[in-house]
């Protein structure tokens, strides 16, 4: 039998934009969003496998309600974690904006919080399968392996939906169907050293940020980058801001300064008044549309299956 819980949400609360980054494309099998905005996540937790629907209603008393209805072993485990996944953790009253563009967009963004998943593993092997590729072809990837080794969830979860592989799971995925999913030889061996380092890893999840990056980056073949967008969404971190990435100083320096071809460096003393916050101010630079054309990605065609 399902159980449910429901939180109040504050106000202003936008609940897709809180989500959003969970999913990994639109054709996520793990995390998808409904037209009438339910949100369905199949989780591997600390008890076991779940399925979460996630509903948001009006409600004559507290004004609004959002109901977190949960199936599988997990039940428990993702019902206490409810609140801090949809962003009751967070602390956005505490962000000062220093710049015009990005009090602009705090104002019209108020309703973003920060979602704390606490797992790890769920976040960090899509967040290594988007090293140095395409994001097309790494949620192809993300599909692919998923609907080929992921389990079935449990309850009425949309047919097509598959809980992640465990760690062990994982670890039997062939060299072949790595290849076949467009993932290279490296990507998929920090994936494999990371699964076996799994119950360390998943520690992160109740570490401070500094401690937890530090955990995350003892396994080679995850840097800076994996570390933070795996960060931001396990811990909920306002200050993982994303190093190494191709756009993400270039958006920033051009928002905030005009100026093109921005670099870490730049964007990391353009970001300086935002210390403890510099992950959720470039969130609202990239939701206030002042942004460059994209570069063309270095590896703009990262399918590999058919050499």
């Amino acid at each position: 039998m399902p159980s449910s819980r429901t939180w109040v949400p504050p106000a202003p609360y936008d609940l897709a934009r809180t989500l959003r980054v969970l999913r990994r494309g639109r054709g996520d099998p793990s995390c998808r969003q409904e037209p009438d905005g339910t949100w369905w996540r199949c989780s591997r937790t600390p008890d076991g496998p779940v399925t979460l629907r996630i509903s948001d209603r009006p409600d004559p008393i507290a004004g609004r309600l959002i109901t977190g209805t949960a199936w599988g072993p997990g039940t428990g485990w993702v019902l206490e974690q409810l609140p801090a996944l949809l962003g009751a953790d967070d602390e956005p009253d505490a962000f000062r904006p220093r710049h015009r563009v990005v009090a602009a967009a705090h104002r019209k963004h108020g309703g973003l919080r920060l979602s704390r998943t606490g797992l790890v593993m769920e976040s960090l092997v899509p967040s290594v399968l988007e090293q140095r590729i395409t994001t097309g072809s790494a949620h192809y990837a993300w599909r692919r392996l998923l609907n080929r080794y992921g389990e079935q969830p449990p309850g009425p979860a949309p047919e097509e939906m598959r809980i992640p592989p465990s760690a062990a799971a994982w670890r039997m995925v062939p060299s072949w169907e790595w290849h076949r999913a467009g993932v290279d030889r490296s990507r998929a061996a920090a994936i494999l050293r990371a699964c076996s380092y799994a119950p360390r890893l998943e520690e992160a999840a109740v570490m401070e940020l500094p401690e937890a990056t530090t955990r995350l980056q003892l396994i080679p073949g995850i840097g800076p980058w994996t570390a933070a967008e795996t960060l931001q969404r396990t811990l909920g971190a306002a200050d993982a801001l994303t190093l190494g990435d191709l756009h993400l100083p270039v958006q920033i320096t051009y928002a905030l300064t005009g100026a093109r071809g921005g670099t870490d460096e730049q964007m990391l003393q353009l970001l300086e008044p935002y210390a403890g916050q510099r992950h959720r101010a470039a969130r609202l630079i990239l939701l206030g549309g002042r942004l460059p054309n994209r570069r063309a990605h270095r590896a703009p065609h990262s399918r590999i299956a058919h050499l």
